[in-house]
């Protein structure tokens, strides 16, 4: 009889195979339960007391109120807590707070700095002058740079080359504007001398200079005393640009902002450029303000003042210097039209701020800056400086020498302008000027000239920027500083409006419909022809494999997405040798002969398309595109935006700026039934410090407690805080 058939289990039980259960795990690692994906939620960082900036911030507040009732708690014991009066306890603090804070407006040109307890800032120009084998001057042609002129022409034909000393494209700009300037003269029944031009370069050819000895110049200039047996390393501010050009030894300028960016050109290390911004900043407190660098730490908060559109690069190392190098207690970072708005007093208005080499502007709506409408242009007062130069050199200017690298010539031309240049055409016609040359060394010599259209042309370049050189304004470009990349994705994140990308776009057409205005690239004056495939990604060609689809019988059916899948890793880019991968963030695909392929310019193309371009644009123009991304078509904010349009910086201040601009607007067809209004600052404030005022009241208000950015979280955090501390998106 065969044996009985067994189970598995019964045989491992013979066998002593059989798993017993003793309550043992096999393992210690924990059992995860599946998460249900249908209905989940998760409070993580969604609590402000999950966030630790927010959470010291709190328990801050709640110490202070124990403090605080302790404190009246003793006084009412002691028999005088009546007398303590809680608003005086709260102007007592405000006024302390502001003299503690230190107001920091960086320009191009200019450092404004002070406490913002003081009515006014101190203003001292932003540069550095270092020990150097060769000054400014010895190192390359004079500026503005002349086109070479052959001596041995007889009269006429170099009268002919003096026209185009400057080149054939400053000529015809020039020639164009007096032209247009002529034909604005006759509409306002102004009167116009046929021979103008010809009675002042006869005047200007035949004058001679005059000398004026040292003890009769009432003005003569002190120059800076450079001790021969031990010179110092560096001056700074207006003792740097008082130095003699040809001292013992030679001293070289360096500005370590340029055009609003960060002077790469004249630098070749980044930590000699911070330096060089630390160094400036720490002789200004000293000199200005009396405070020692020793005396900041633990005692004194910062506000800086950033451009609308800012470089994170930027923002982070002028954080981590004000942090690291002076020790300030807190910081905190405001935009340049926000603080112009707070110190006009406007809720609401369109900021156009002209500085020196930068002319930014911005709507501001209830105490925010517009984020689309913020533009950023690459040109200022300098330019119409240069111009102004310029154009008094081609009617034979007496003191034909000049070199803007000299320190003395730089001076006279920003005298020249401040004196002369006028947008107001009923003062135009052939006068009689005078300056006074001091060069150090030398006696004064006293210059008599004729000028006629040139002092209205230079500052209408704001108009038609194309007459002003951008040759240069690019060199050295992210030579030393790359721009900043998002940590996740690694796309370039800093921030860019829609505005500004109209900049970059196709030319368009000037508000008078004569003339256009294209990007200026690295050749200057000429217009350079721009990828619109890259600049407009939103509009480029693509793919469509359903495109045969009837779309109007299948309107009423959803379509799915037609973009393709993700590249695998290590796809090229079609004329780049990039894989996909190694781009700033990810690209569409198409489908093209069955393979898939990328169909448009990855974030990094973009950004290094527009670090080509010169963002230039007419001003009236600019303000418009402004408004219209500001207002994103509602009419009653165009109303409002063109009624409270203010200009402020020190490129503002020529004459008849404001009623030209109201003009030009006025003249365009969609806004001519619109009431435009373009003011000055109110309370007749300087418009050069209109926004250091409005930084200092920021400053001092108890609202801004948010924003302070504390030392102790920045060494924890560093510039990560920016993004809960900034009063805009970061």
């Amino acid at each position: 009889m065969p044996p009985a058939k067994k189970s598995g289990r019964a045989l491992l039980r013979e066998e002593g195979l059989e798993r017993t259960d003793n309550n043992l795990k096999s393992h210690t690692w924990p059992v995860i339960q599946m998460i249900n994906q249908k209905n989940y939620y998760t409070e993580y960082l969604k609590r402000e007391d999950q966030v630790m900036v927010y959470r010291q911030q709190q328990e801050e507040s709640a110490k202070a109120a124990l403090q605080q009732a302790k404190d009246r708690t003793i006084a009412n014991a002691n028999g005088y807590g009546d007398a303590m009066d809680v608003d005086e306890e709260g102007d007592k603090e405000e006024e302390m707070l502001g003299s503690k804070v230190i107001v920091i407006h960086p320009g191009s040109q200019n450092l404004r700095i002070g406490l913002a307890s003081d009515a006014l800032p101190r203003s001292i120009p932003m540069v550095i002058a270092r020990r150097s084998d060769q000054a400014e001057f010895e190192v390359g042609p004079p500026y503005p740079k002349r086109q070479k002129v052959d001596v041995g022409k007889n009269t006429e034909e170099e009268e002919e080359e003096e026209e185009h000393l400057f080149g054939p494209e400053f000529t015809h700009q020039l020639h164009e504007m007096s032209i247009e300037l002529k034909q604005r003269m006759r509409n306002n029944k102004r009167r116009i001398l046929p021979n103008s031009k010809d009675l002042v370069i006869s005047y200007n050819n035949r004058t001679a200079a005059d000398i004026v000895k040292e003890h009769n110049d009432p003005n003569r200039v002190e120059w800076t005393e450079v001790p021969p047996d031990s010179p110092p390393e560096y001056f700074v501010g207006k003792e740097a640009l008082r130095i003699p050009d040809t001292s013992r030894p030679r001293y070289r300028l360096v500005w370590p902002i340029r055009h609003g960016w960060l002077n790469e050109k004249d630098y070749k290390s980044k930590r000699r450029l911070f330096a060089d911004i630390s160094v400036i900043l720490e002789e200004a407190m000293k000199k200005e303000l009396g405070i020692a660098k020793k005396d900041i730490r633990g005692t004194y908060s910062a506000v800086l003042v950033v451009p609308d559109l800012y470089e994170k690069v930027y923002v982070n190392e002028m954080l981590e210097l004000l942090f690291k190098d002076f020790f300030f207690q807190q910081v905190c970072i405001i935009q340049e039209s926000l603080a112009a708005s707070f110190g006009a007093g406007f809720s609401q208005a369109c900021i156009v701020d002209i500085g020196a080499q930068k002319t930014s502007v911005c709507c501001v709506e209830e105490g925010m800056c517009v984020p689309e409408s913020r533009l950023n242009l690459k040109y200022g007062g300098a330019d119409v400086t240069n111009t102004f130069i310029k154009a008094l050199l081609v009617s034979q200017f007496p003191y034909r020498d000049i070199n803007l690298w000299r320190r003395y010539d730089y001076l006279l031309a920003e005298e020249l302008k401040l004196k002369y240049y006028t947008l107001n055409d009923a003062v135009i016609s052939v006068q009689v000027c005078d300056f006074h040359l001091r060069a150090p060394g030398s006696d004064t010599k006293k210059y008599s000239f004729k000028c006629y259209d040139e002092v209205m042309i230079a500052p209408m370049g704001y108009f038609n920027p194309k007459i002003f050189d951008h040759s240069y304004k690019l060199e050295g470009r992210r030579s030393l500083l790359d721009r900043s990349y998002d940590i996740y994705d690694g796309k370039p994140d800093d921030p860019i409006s829609t505005a500004q990308l109209t900049l970059y776009q196709a030319p368009r057409p000037s508000s008078n419909g004569n003339a256009s205005v294209n990007e200026v690239g690295l050749d200057g004056g000429a217009a350079t022809p721009v990828n619109l495939s890259l600049l407009t990604p939103a509009k480029g060609p693509t793919l469509n494999p359903f495109s045969h689809i009837n779309l109007e019988t299948t309107a009423a059916t959803p379509r799915s997405s037609i973009a393709g899948s993700p590249a695998p890793e290590g796809t090229p880019i079609p004329g780049t040798s990039t894989p996909a991968l190694n781009s700033s963030g990810p690209v569409p695909f198409g489908h093209l002969g069955g393979l898939l392929v990328p169909i448009g310019p990855t974030p990094l193309e973009l950004a290094e398309e527009r670090d080509k371009q010169v963002p230039v644009c007419p001003l009236d123009q600019a303000i418009v595109e402004s408004i219209t991304h500001a207002s994103k078509g509602d009419e009653k904010k165009i109303k409002e935006y063109l009624g409270s349009i203010m200009i402020v910086g020190g490129g503002s201040q020529v004459a008849g700026l404001n009623h030209l601009l109201e003009e030009r607007l006025r003249g365009m067809k969609r806004y001519s039934d619109f009431n435009v209004m373009v003011a000055p600052p109110p309370r007749e404030l300087d418009p050069q410090v209109i926004v250091w005022k409005g930084s200092s009241v920021f400053g001092k208000l108890k609202s801004t407690n948010d924003s302070w950015i504390r030392a102790a979280d920045y060494d924890i955090l560093g510039s990560r805080l920016l993004a809960y501390r900034c009063l805009w998106l970061y």
